[in-house]
């Protein structure tokens, strides 16, 4: 499974959370960080949501996809493998 993390460089919600997401490893998944600033059609779609969290089961965003909650930024890095624990359990 692929999780994508749609952000922009400066982000400090977004820097916080791929630390985090990177410090997970009882969990597979890959990580792609998308930089929005990039693609305009990634900045209109997320310019005032970012960080934002898909989880892939292929390569595209589409019907396999999931949007996953917006964790906290006070979330710890254990909140954060469980929330994702349970996504990924839900999607398989």
């Amino acid at each position: 499974m692929k999780i994508v993390l749609y952000s922009k460089p400066g982000c400090h919600l977004c820097e916080g959370l791929q630390e985090k997401l990177e410090q997970i490893n009882s969990l597979p998944f890959e990580l792609e960080t998308r930089d929005i600033t990039t693609r305009d059609d990634w900045f209109q779609a997320y310019q005032y949501e970012i960080p934002v969290l898909y989880l892939l089961k292929d390569e595209s965003l589409n019907s396999s996809s999931s949007l996953l909650p917006r964790p906290s930024p006070r979330a710890t890095v254990q909140q954060l493998e469980k929330m994702l624990q349970k996504y990924m359990s839900l999607d398989r």
